[in-house]
């Protein structure tokens, strides 16, 4: 599995929706962790300062793990 592959642009739309879900799919559960929780800080920062419910916080980090997933390459062992 590499950049460009099925697994990688199946990881990259799961994290699209829900970001972590497509590197825990790598397997990379750290990583996917850490995605998951900045969606969720970036999306109190932003209701917070606009007391909406857009979630343009969430967005961006979904943006950013969707590309993360995509372009994963595991090392070579």
């Amino acid at each position: 599995m590499g950049q460009g592959s099925t697994g990688n642009v199946i990881a990259a739309l799961c994290s699209f929706f829900v970001p972590g879900l497509g590197q825990l799919l790598q397997g990379r559960l750290f990583s996917a962790i850490l995605w998951f929780l900045a969606a969720c800080v970036a999306y109190a920062v932003t209701w917070l300062l606009t007391l909406s419910l857009l979630p343009f916080g969430w967005l961006l980090v979904s943006v950013l793990a969707c590309i993360n997933a995509a372009v994963y390459k595991p090392r070579a062992a």
